[in-house]
């Protein structure tokens, strides 16, 4: 297999990944984070091999997910100096593809089915970049972020909460908002305590894809009610929230030190809130205006 090497720079860390020019060029979502740069400073480097997904005999099992139906299904394996990921895109269906990695994280060889490239490369990728950037302040959320005059509002919740709703309630509400990702943003925390969020290639089903970065002025957990009301959370309240956010292998020690680390920095330097909300104006009317202050 004919194989080219492209490299994406996501939330400025770099990302480096060779495939068959076919497979690439079906991953439009990456192109607004392609970079010319080199091989120098890539932290992570991926490329997709043409050889059968791997079996497990003589891998440790670590964790099998035992997801809803309809949602990916991720079987983890590991020996003492690699990793071994398995996903399907249901719970009851085949295989789709796989990834094996060094223990750092730092690369990877992704194993797919020809009809499950985009699947193949954009989950392989996504989770190993939660993995190898866990030491470096970085956390990949499951979030929507709308932008409102230059700074950023993450909106947390489980899935069917109304996150995208609530963005779209703020896009309807204000001439400036605008959706900077709905599904998976990406959090930094810089040394010199300014946190930004950036968009990224993954967006679940909104396709949103932006280069793009802001600071980050407030989280918010959401919640259905019958009427609005908002009340900003104090740190042993907001921590659960932030860490059911975030992606990660929680299940890795040294990983969860990394992620603990992150979050309790995060909570020291931006305010988390906790909105009952209809899925209304009203409701983003308060949240901006309460997380504004």
């Amino acid at each position: 297999m004919k194989t080219i090497t492209r490299y994406y720079r996501i939330a400025d860390h770099l990302l480096a990944l060779s495939a068959a020019p076919e497979m690439l060029d079906e991953l439009t979502n990456f192109a607004p984070f392609q970079t010319d740069e080199t091989e120098e400073n890539v932290l992570l480097r991926l490329h997709v091999s043409d050889q059968p997904i791997p079996g497990t005999e003589g891998w440790e099992e670590v964790y099998i997910d035992s997801a809803e139906p309809d949602m990916p299904r991720i079987e983890i394996y590991c020996t003492d100096s690699e990793w071994l990921f398995r996903l399907a895109q249901t719970r009851d269906s085949e295989l789709a593809c796989a990834v094996r990695c060094k223990a750092d994280f730092s690369e990877g060889e992704i194993f797919q089915l020809p009809y499950y490239v985009r699947f193949a490369l954009d989950n392989a990728s996504m989770l190993l970049y939660a993995f190898r950037t866990a030491p470096l302040y970085t956390l990949l959320f499951h979030a929507s972020v709308t932008v409102r005059q230059d700074v950023g509002y993450l909106f947390l919740g489980r899935s069917g909460t109304g996150k995208s709703t609530h963005s779209q309630q703020w896009m309807k509400a204000f001439d400036d908002a605008w959706l900077l990702n709905d599904d998976n943003p990406i959090v930094r925390i810089w040394p010199d305590g300014s946190v930004r969020v950036y968009g990224s290639p993954w967006s679940g089903k909104t396709p949103c894809y932006k280069q793009a970065d802001v600071p980050v002025g407030a989280f918010v957990q959401l919640k259905q009610a019958p009427e609005n009301k908002i009340e900003r959370l104090r740190m042993v309240q907001a921590y659960p929230h932030i860490l059911s956010s975030v992606s990660g292998m929680k299940l890795q020690p040294q990983i969860m030190d990394c992620l603990y680390a992150s979050i309790a920095r995060l909570l020291e330097l931006i305010p988390v809130y906790h909105l009952e909300c209809l899925p209304n104006e009203a409701a983003a009317q308060l949240c901006a205006q309460t997380c504004s202050l």
